[in-house]
């Protein structure tokens, strides 16, 4: 609701009790919001685009996509605007982060992780590939779960449950299905191509993402993301800049780069020293 005093006895009202004369709010422009994704999309998708550029095109992709996972409300207003070459990639991203909200509720503290810079596009790119040939298992497939597990590395730190890396590995699980260091991109994603492929990846893909992860919802988001790339695989560039999200009941939190906990941290602490 936004709140305007048309008075000096309103201000006093509203100063007092926070009630005054007000106006329903009338809410993002829908029409808008469709248009800059739109726009966004079509950016990340040109390889003239000047990485600046295109690092702007990812962040706000990322944001917009997260508001309208929030406003199912939102779909008969924004989804007819979306051009038919960007349909399918539109209603992929949409349904995917509602997914991972389900599975992710709200903390009220930011988590004991580091925030780290990724390994570069194509230097992750290249495991990717590299490990298809190995294991036949899709590239886009690794590269979703890379982007849902670790924002491609970014995130450095273990689960609730003890997985590690950027491919959130369970040590014990690593070892039969990895070798070299858990922690790097490389020797992580291989595994995971190994261990999709060793689950049954080539006859039954959702199945073999369910021995990853035991959740509908987390199969059906990495199946997203990996349709996206590979109806169109420059869909990567935008992924690849994705910043890391924390659910927080103060609401999202941004963990840039260089962000370092090593116990939780109530959330609004946080926020009164690090303003969104």
């Amino acid at each position: 609701m936004i709140r305007r005093c048309a008075t000096v006895v309103a201000a006093v009202v509203v100063a007092l009790t926070g009630c005054g004369p007000s106006v329903a709010d009338p809410g993002p422009d829908l029409a808008q919001l469709a248009d800059s994704l739109i726009a966004d999309e079509q950016a990340i998708r040109d390889p003239a685009t000047p990485e600046p550029a295109l690092i702007s095109a990812a962040q706000q992709q990322q944001a917009a996509y997260r508001d309208v996972a929030r406003h199912p409300d939102w779909d008969a207003v924004i989804a007819p605007r979306i051009p038919a070459a960007l349909a399918q990639a539109y209603s992929r991203n949409v349904d995917a982060a509602r997914e991972l909200f389900g599975m992710t509720p709200p903390k009220d503290t930011v988590p004991p992780w580091t925030i780290q810079s990724p390994a570069p596009a194509d230097e992750l790119l290249g495991y990717f590939h590299e490990a298809q040939q190995a294991s036949g298992v899709d590239w886009t497939y690794l590269a979703a779960i890379n982007l849902v597990e670790s924002r491609f590395g970014r995130i450095n730190g273990n689960s609730s449950a003890g997985a590690q890396g950027p491919m959130q590995f369970l040590p014990a699980t690593f070892a039969a299905y990895g070798s070299g260091d858990i922690h790097a991109p490389r020797d992580a994603i291989l595994a995971a191509g190994r261990y999709l492929a060793a689950n049954g990846f080539a006859a039954d893909p959702d199945g073999a993402l369910h021995h990853y992860n035991h959740s509908a919802a987390y199969v059906r988001a990495v199946g997203d993301y990996a349709a996206v790339m590979a109806a169109d695989p420059a869909a990567f560039a935008g992924y690849y800049q994705w910043q890391v999200y924390y659910r927080t009941t103060a609401g999202d939190i941004l963990l840039p780069v260089g962000y370092s906990a090593s116990s939780p941290i109530p959330a609004a602490d946080y926020l009164a020293t690090h303003p969104q």
